[in-house]
């Protein structure tokens, strides 16, 4: 059995899950505390919770692609003479930078592309997200799930680039 590789699936599998939740809960918990306190909506604002919900799809749906580039990034380091511990380590400082910063990326094309589309529409969407007016919210949040199914492919292509794949031979 390949102990490496063993370990790397595990803490992959455990890593999946738990950033998985911590990223939806503090995504789930900035968009309430912004929604109450910047826009005022209450908490029982189905339009608003149809729209977090848009993004919440959005923010798994784009971090789900983050695992590719990850398992690259360890496949190598597995391969090189290194102990456990020192790889368990690179996997959680390489994995929790590349986790980072396609967070942030993800949030600020949901951000730009929202704050875009309000401003390019003579309509009023966060009167209508106040409103209740479930209209809006799918339309918001089809907005949000079409960003970011155009928008992950370039995500992940970023997070790629940062991978420190070894160079191949160029006489072939």
């Amino acid at each position: 059995m390949n102990e490496k590789l063993a370990l790397l699936s595990l803490i992959e599998l455990l890593s999946a899950l738990s950033c998985g939740v911590v990223i939806l809960y503090v995504t789930f918990r900035l968009l309430r505390v912004y929604g109450s306190k910047k826009l005022g909506i209450d908490q029982y604002n189905t339009a608003y919770m149809v729209f977090v919900g848009a993004v919440l799809f959005s923010v798994g749906f784009t971090m789900s692609g983050i695992v590719n580039p990850i398992l690259s990034y360890f496949r190598i380091m597995s391969d090189q003479d290194i102990s456990v511990m020192n790889l368990f380590l690179s996997y959680i400082a390489t994995g929790g930078a590349y986790i980072s910063i396609a967070y942030i990326l993800t949030i600020l094309v949901i951000s730009l592309g929202v704050g875009l589309y309000t401003f390019m529409t003579p309509l009023k969407e966060v009167q209508g997200l106040k409103e209740n007016n479930i209209g809006v919210s799918i339309v918001l949040a089809a907005i949000v799930i079409v960003l970011s199914l155009m928008c992950k492919d370039g995500i992940i292509l970023l997070i790629e680039s940062i991978v420190p794949y070894p160079q191949l031979p160029m006489d072939l």
